[in-house]
């Protein structure tokens, strides 16, 4: 199967993605902080850590998809994901975001599973962890979402990623749910376990 790297809007397919929600009521928080900085993505995009970004998937490959996120869901362990703080990707890229400090070399290994088999592709940057609450806003905006957010700081247990569709509104929306096989893993194993470099 191929997948291309960005939505193209094609009939015969799908554009879709798959990551990790942020959930209540921190999800409606950063939402409405969003909404607050004048991003008029916060009431399209739920907050979220992207496991893989918007690629389009041919109708034709779908079960095969979610044949594969059942099998990585399946093999994978839970863990807890620690938010604090704020970061930019500027002058790269006009994005500002929260800050993982937990959970980093976890969602690495999910991402490096999940873009694989048939949703393997490329990226345009090294994947990095974290959750969006600016994207191509003015400097003052994204400042201001620097200075609201700064002091953010949230603990939550991630027990499933979701596969987002991207709706003909430009909405995203969870379209199914994929729980984890595994329990989490003792602080040992974590400690141990190693993280996927760039």
């Amino acid at each position: 199967m191929a997948v291309s790297e960005q939505p193209k809007g094609e009939v015969d397919g799908q554009t879709v993605g798959v990551a990790v929600a942020v959930p209540e009521p921190f999800g409606s928080y950063l939402r409405d902080c969003r909404a607050s900085f004048g991003d008029p993505e916060a009431q399209r995009i739920p907050p979220h850590i992207t496991l893989l970004p918007p690629t389009d998937v041919p109708f034709s490959c779908r079960e095969a998809v979610v044949d594969h996120l059942a099998s990585v869901a399946k093999s994978s362990h839970a863990f807890t994901v620690h938010l604090r703080g704020t970061a930019s990707f500027r002058p790269v890229s006009p994005v500002v975001f929260v800050q993982l400090v937990a959970g980093i070399a976890e969602c690495e290994r999910l991402e490096s599973t999940v873009r694989s088999g048939p949703l393997a592709r490329d990226l345009a940057f090294y994947y990095h962890p974290h959750v969006t609450v600016a994207h191509h806003l003015t400097d003052e905006q994204l400042d201001l979402a620097v200075e609201t957010l700064e002091e953010f700081d949230c603990v939550f247990d991630v027990t499933e990623f979701l596969l987002y569709e991207h709706g003909a509104d430009g909405v995203w929306r969870p379209e199914r749910s994929f729980a984890f096989g595994l329990p989490p893993l003792a602080p040992a194993a974590r400690q141990t376990a190693p993280r996927r470099r760039p």
